[in-house]
């Protein structure tokens, strides 16, 4: 039996012209079975929504000469796409909307530097300054972020500086970590609501 619950997401779902692109973080493997991104995709997807969640080329060092011609190519991120970055990802979400259009982004330990890691410094993300106005000007919806004050590998500091410069709405959490977790309710809720205020 449908709950209030699922009907109201249908009834959502057929009025939204929005599509999801999840951008997972670095490090390889299959993303379909990486941290929360299956769980989401499957979430969005039984609620009659498109998501898209594919595995990245160069995995592993995730350069931004790769993974954004892929993003505009392959995943085909447009205006009409909300664009879910995790670490590596937000920052490959970050850089694609500074020169085109999207609906919104959706940051996960998102950062602004390569930390001082030279396995960080060689994606490219990091060469040079970000383009904070272009991203807000080419978001049609205030950017979103969740970030934990216990993320193992990046400071908050770090998080909070992206933060100012987006002016995001900013989720912080205490015990999240670098959200790795099977599952996600926060940003599931998130993903929800931001589809009920496009009815």
């Amino acid at each position: 039996m449908a709950t209030h619950n699922s009907l109201c997401m249908k009834e959502m779902s057929a009025k939204s012209n929005l599509r999801f692109v999840i951008v997972p973080g670095n490090g390889g493997g299959e993303v379909t079975r990486a941290n929360w991104y299956g769980w989401l995709a499957k979430k969005l997807e039984d609620a009659g929504l498109t998501c898209l969640l594919r595995n990245m080329p160069d995995p592993v060092q995730a350069r931004e000469s790769v993974w954004l011609p892929f993003m505009e190519k392959e995943l085909g991120c447009d205006q009409n796409t909300v664009i879910v970055g995790h670490s590596s990802g937000a920052e490959a979400a970050m850089r694609f909307a500074e020169t085109r259009k999207v609906h919104s982004l959706v940051l996960v330990s998102a950062c602004m530097t390569d930390l001082g890691m030279e396995s960080e410094r060689v994606s490219g993300y990091y060469s040079r300054p970000w383009l904070w106005e272009e991203i807000k000007a080419n978001c049609k919806v205030k950017v979103a972020q969740f970030g934990s004050r216990d993320d193992p590998f990046i400071p908050f500091e770090e998080q909070e500086q992206v933060a100012t410069g987006l002016d995001s709405q900013f989720f912080q959490h205490t015990d999240k970590g670098h959200f790795m977790n099977s599952t996600f309710p926060e940003l599931l809720k998130y993903l929800k609501d931001l589809v009920g205020g496009e009815r």
